[in-house]
């Protein structure tokens, strides 16, 4: 079978022209993205209000111990929202350089903490000093990760007593890796009320097409009643979570354990469905779609009304224009014509992102108009932040002309942000040396099908084989 139907044909209205123009050609999706250059314009007449402002939070500050040979600083510092939490640890014999480590989504709670990150220890011994913020607001609230994180940078010196930085970086993942990849953006630089230029990001399972991201959401939630037999009649469906039982029901196996399995041809046109919408054939796909864990993340948002949960005040999601396919061949089966002809259409409200005088959007642009280094990292089984996302970059940086800044990697695994330590490390310290000596790494090829969908793809930069994924061949001498 050939690989060339279009599955997806969006124009996202808060996109530029010229990204317009590009389509992405991807084992069996064109997806139109325009996602670079927009110029910055004057905010809508009647200011929107949006659920999030009206929100309050607490700052809980950390409790970490020093790591033996250095000292940390934390407590509670003020951030755009309100008061946020802070940790800052420098080591003895520090190298003058701070990393900015940005969480990911911490849910819908009231409290706000610090998670401290996966390199802390890693980071002490090469001599970098690091920073966290809780945010000021939970929920995904990505201005505020972007805001605050940068607050906090530039206020290292009052809370430490230490020296400015000389250098500063920024790791993130999954929200955090869309704080960590925003951060570095030309329209955060003009716009961010708190302004710190960065030397290098790393992004990691992060978000880097925030569009896709929710349209990918709403999609899936939409396709999966409508292949139960439960489709929407009205958007949102406000019966979506009521109706979500039977809907699993009608599509998998027993759905109460970790791995959910298809039981019918429904549930096998879902997986193939959503296999084209996350990034085409690719290993450890099939085991991503059947973690529960995922499922139940990715479904935990069907019903919602495309504000983003009040991160927003009108509707983001839109799916007019999309073409839903299950196969590959070029031209439509019957029964995915009928789908296409049911399924529930919505048009997104164009002002729901809108820019903002003297302020980041609610929810920043990626655009791909980055300055310094940026190397990501993703799995190839996510099916939370699908790899996708790396796919969607690749194109906004090129059409930036900016290819020579990006290096992408792509891990056999199956779970979101599932790294281990030793891919991360390997991961960072080719970014720092590329910074420093300007020579770039190597990464792999994330757009072209045939390469993405070889089952050996990944093998490169994996180091640890994950359980039911299939090890990589042995390299010869």
């Amino acid at each position: 079978m050939t690989v060339s139907t279009p599955v997806q044909t969006r124009t996202p209205s808060s996109r530029t022209q010229t990204a317009r123009k590009a389509a992405l050609l991807m084992t069996g999706l064109t997806l139109v993205l325009a996602s670079c250059g927009t110029p910055i314009v004057d905010p809508p007449p009647t200011p929107q209000t949006r659920v999030q402002d009206t929100r309050t939070f607490t700052a809980i500050p950390p409790t970490l111990t020093d790591t033996p040979g250095a000292k940390v600083y934390q407590g509670t510092y003020d951030g755009i929202q309100g008061k946020a939490a802070y940790a800052i640890e420098v080591p003895a014999k520090w190298n003058g350089q701070l990393v900015m480590y940005t969480h990911g989504y911490a849910g819908d709670g009231k409290e706000l903490k610090v998670q401290a990150p996966p390199l802390r220890a890693y980071w002490l011994s090469l001599g970098y000093a690091w920073a966290a913020s809780s945010y000021s607001s939970n929920y995904y609230d990505v201005q505020s990760g972007v805001e605050d994180t940068n607050a906090l940078a530039l206020q290292f010196p009052a809370l430490t007593g230490q020296a400015k930085p000389s250098k500063y970086l920024v790791m993130g993942v999954s929200m955090g890796g869309h704080v960590a990849s925003a951060a570095v953006e030309k329209e955060t630089l003009d716009t961010a009320k708190n302004k710190v230029t960065y030397a290098a990001s790393m992004p990691v399972c992060g978000v880097l097409d925030e569009d896709y991201q929710f349209q990918w959401l709403g999609d899936y939630s939409l396709a999966a009643a409508q292949l139960a037999g439960f489709g929407a009649t009205s958007y949102p469906q406000t019966d979506f979570q009521k109706l979500l039982p039977d809907i699993k029901a009608a599509l998998f196996t027993d759905t109460s354990g970790p791995a959910w399995q298809v039981n019918t041809a429904q549930g096998a046109k879902l997986r193939e469905l959503a296999k084209q919408l996350t990034g085409g054939e690719r290993p450890v796909f099939n085991l991503g779609f059947s973690s529960g864990g995922l499922q139940n993340a990715v479904l935990g948002t069907g019903g919602s009304d495309g504000t983003i949960n009040g991160i927003l005040a009108k509707n983001f999601y839109g799916n007019a224009g999309i073409t839903y396919r299950w196969t590959t061949d070029p031209d439509e089966t019957v029964a995915e014509k009928a789908f296409n002809a049911a399924i529930l259409r919505v048009k997104a409200d164009p002002d729901a992102n809108p820019a903002r005088s003297g302020a980041l959007r609610w929810l920043p642009r990626v655009n791909g108009e980055i300055g310094v280094p940026v190397l990501t990292m993703h799995t190839t089984g996510d099916f939370y932040v699908p790899f996708r996302h790396e796919q969607l970059y690749n194109k906004a940086v090129a059409a930036s002309g900016k290819s020579s800044l990006l290096v992408q990697r792509a891990i056999r695994a199956p779970g979101h942000c599932d790294f281990v330590g030793a891919e991360l490390a390997e991961g960072f310290n080719d970014l720092v040396a590329w910074e420093k000596t300007g020579q770039k790494p190597a990464g792999d090829d994330v757009t072209t099908p045939s390469v993405v969908a070889d089952p050996n793809y990944g093998c490169l930069y994996t180091r640890a084989t994950r359980t039911s994924v299939a090890p990589c061949p042995t390299a010869k001498p």
